[in-house]
Formats: structure tokens, sequence, C-alpha cells
């Protein structure tokens, strides 16, 4: 399978299954698209048929030069050759074996606070209380917790643990303390945990970025862009005053503390600004360079959901940015975007591309009282109650339902471009919009998919400028 496009000047084309990535010229784009529906019939690094030769060039030397439509084909045949044009995918029966894997889980999300101290209006989790009540896990929680994952980590060094709220600021004692007591059992399991945070930054201080700096392998700031547009979708708990005003100065000092070490500032669009590449931009005139601005996902009743009718002016939106980024980047003023940022050497293992973030997995959420669900996403509802810090994972139903959450058991990813980019999208999505997880979320997919092809457009462009 091969995807061809356009974007910014380039001819892209994508074989899907080698990964191989070519930019080419007009006559060897569309020679590729003629040969694609003959050579995707036969067997990989297959001669091109003759009579297909044929056909080719007779079409194409009504538009080029007939000896630049035989360079052409030569430069076609040498890539199926390599083995990198119109290639077979071999990952199919990987995935049986993928299924019968043993489960370890390597990361958790902590839900130390389920409250929070801003109102936005777009929260999946409820102001934080996720279908459920106001409540900050206790220490002997979040123990156990970490105790389940070192015991249930098998082999695998380096753990991670994402403190997640609600606001998780609000319960900072116990995170500190359960930061202490990770690294107490480090030595003595041979495990390394690598600590997040993630906070809207109203109760920042000083003391809570030193201990960040010093603990938190990542930082991740909620913003979202614009003043005008932050402070309508994340108005204080009160309506007296500007979050963007409270939050902004302390996330540019905390950026700027992190000394090299990982942050970025992430926000929401939503349909109120559609034109969110000027948050973006607005991100990296305050002083950040690592930053993400993801789209909502809302029911289509909520007057800020995206629907399928603003698609055009989001994508386009995309086209914009990856301009703008390429223009800032060669200029010395570069930032990183988190959709923009692919690699195309060696980029995720086999089991990322086939079955993304490990939900249900090798990913779980842990609520104040000590409850896993698959994700954050998923939590309070008591359907995917998966079992309890005491009890362990009871329902292992669910976690071997979340196995099969592939792009083989997907039937919108089979075909897809981007399935081993993207891995098949979020379950939690698949769920919301149609009842079962190995779903897709169509809007975001489309999404998805421009901005993969942006990614590999400024890939091109840049290898272009380094010239």
């Amino acid at each position: 399978m091969i995807h061809q496009y356009k974007n910014n000047g380039y001819d892209i084309v994508m074989d899907i299954a080698s990964g191989s990535v070519h930019v080419v010229d007009d006559v060897v784009y569309d020679a590729i698209a003629m040969l694609e529906p003959v050579m995707g019939e036969l067997e990989a690094a297959a001669p091109i048929p003759e009579e297909a030769r044929r056909e080719t060039v007779q079409k194409l030397s009504q538009h080029y030069p007939a000896e630049e439509v035989e360079e052409a084909l030569q430069e076609v045949q040498e890539l199926i050759d390599a083995e990198e044009l119109y290639t077979k995918d071999i990952y199919k029966n990987y995935i049986t074996d993928f299924k019968k894997r043993q489960t370890v889980v390597k990361a958790l999300c902590l839900h130390i606070a389920h409250d929070c101290n801003l109102g936005c209006k777009y929260c999946f989790a409820e102001e934080g209380e996720y279908h459920g009540r106001r409540a900050l896990m206790s220490f002997e929680v979040g123990k156990k917790a970490l105790d389940f994952l070192i015991a249930n980590s098998g082999n695998r060094r380096n753990l991670e643990v994402d403190f997640f709220g609600g606001e998780p600021l609000m319960n900072w004692e116990v995170v500190k303390q359960l930061v202490e007591y990770g690294r107490s059992q480090e030595e003595e399991h041979n495990k390394k945990f690598r600590f997040t945070l993630t906070t809207n930054g109203v109760l920042l201080n000083d003391e809570i970025m030193e201990f960040c700096n010093r603990e938190m392998s990542n930082v991740v700031m909620s913003l979202d862009g614009r003043r005008e547009v932050n402070d309508f979708m994340r108005p204080t708990r009160n309506g007296h005053g500007s979050s963007y005003d409270i939050i902004v100065p302390k996330f540019q000092k905390f950026a700027k503390s992190r000394a090299g070490k990982d942050y970025y500032v992430r926000g929401t669009f939503t349909r109120h600004n559609l034109d969110f590449s000027e948050d973006v931009k607005h991100f990296a005139d305050l002083g950040f360079d690592q930053m993400s601005i993801e789209p909502v996902v809302a029911a289509p009743e909520e007057p800020y959901s995206i629907r399928e009718e603003d698609l055009p002016k989001i994508l386009e939106e995309y086209d914009k940015l990856a301009v703008e980024y390429i223009k800032r980047k060669k200029e010395g003023r570069g930032f990183n975007f988190f959709h923009f940022m692919i690699d195309l050497n060696q980029g995720p293992c086999v089991a990322k591309r086939l079955s993304g973030c490990g939900s249900g997995t090798e990913y779980l959420a842990v609520t104040p009282w000590g409850d896993f669900y698959p994700c954050h996403q998923f939590v309070g509802q008591e359907k995917f109650l998966m079992g309890n810090v005491d009890t362990g994972i009871t329902r292992t139903d669910i976690r071997d339902e979340f196995k099969l959450c592939n792009v083989y058991a997907k039937e919108k990813c089979r075909n897809c471009f981007a399935r081993f980019y993207c891995s098949g999208g979020c379950a939690a999505n698949s769920y919301n919009f149609h009842g079962c997880i190995t779903d897709a979320y169509d809007i975001g997919c489309e999404m998805q998919k421009k901005r993969i092809e942006c990614a590999i457009m400024i890939k091109a462009a840049l290898a272009d400028s380094a010239e």
C-alpha cells in the first residue's frame, strides 16, 4: 500500500508497510500512482509488468518527455528492488503472537486529586469529580499503587508514574511523599521511576518548582493559548480574575527553570478557536519551545465541540502551522510541536505501532480510593472498573479486551495509511462515539492524518534547507 500527497510544493510518496518515505518529482509521482493498482497485486520486489510499463509510458508521454518517463520508471523499479515501494504487510501474523504476550504494567496515572481550582468548560473529568465525588488520594493508597506497579512490571526497569487530577497540586504533600517512597524502592527492586506532573499552575510556587526540577522527568503545563481563548474555556472557579494572568508568569518561570529537562505546554482547542495556529504561535512568542494543542473531544451537542463541517478549516490551520513551524526553525527561533515530531528512521517498536498507548494493559489509571481503570478517560465508568490496589486486577476480561485493541482489529484502520503512525487512535474516543473500543473517532482520524502529512513534509523541507 502506498499513500501519495502534495503539500507546500513537495510531492511525497509513503510506502506504508516498509515505512519508507520518498520526495519525488512530478513525473515519478504520477508514474507511481499509475502503477499502484498493478504493483499492489504482485509479490514484493517484482519487476514492473511490461504491459503496465508500456501503458504508463504511453499516457505520461502526453504530459512529459518520453525519456523522462523512462527514467522515472527506472527509478521506480530501483525503489521496488530495494523493497521501499509497493511492499507487503508483514505484521498481520505478528499480532497473533502479540495477543499472547504476558501483560507487563509499565505506567500508572495516579489521580492524586479528584478536585480542581479551575472550572474548565470542556473538562471530561467534571472539574475533577470524574462522575463521582471530590477526593484526595491518601499516601497509603498511592503507596499500594506503586507497590502494585513494581510487582507487575516484570523485568522492565524503567517505570512511569503521572501525577494527575483534577489538579494534583491540591494534594502536594502526598505527591512529595510518594516520590520519596518510590525513590526508596528503586535500588531494592532494580527499578527507576520516571515521575511526571500535569498541572494548571494556579498553585505553583518556588518550592514546588524546585522539587519538580529535581524529581519530575517531565512536567505538563495546561494552557489554551491567547488570553481571551484561555479565559473563555478555563475560568477560575469563583469567576473572578483571569486564569491566564495567574498562571502564565509562573509557567514562563517554570519552563525556563527546567534547564533542559522535559516539559511541554499543553492546550486544547475548541470550536471557539478554530484558528488554533495563532495559539501555538502565541505559546512560542511567550518563550515556550515545547508545546502541544489538542482538539477537544466532546459530545456533538456541546457548543464548543468540533464537528465534521469544521474539518476544512482545521486541516488548513495545520498546513498554516507547518509553514510557520518551518519558517521559525530556519530563522533560529524554532519550537517543538508534539504532533509534528515524527521519527522516520526507527520510530516506535512494532508492538507500539500495532497497539498504541497500551491502555488497559501496560498503562492503568488509579482513582483516589485505589480503583484501577484502563486510562484516565474511562475513570468513573463502572463498566471499566478493573480492580483495586488491595485486590489487584480482578477483571482480566477487560484487560484481555484491551489486548485486542490494535490496528488489525479495527476495520477503519486496516487500509488506512496512518495506521502505523497513530496505532489506531484513542480507545476512549472510540467507545464514547461508537460504543466499542475497536472502532475509531472519525473526526480525530482526519486530523491525525493531516498532522502526519504535515510532519513528513516538514522533514522534507528542513532536509532541503540543510543541503
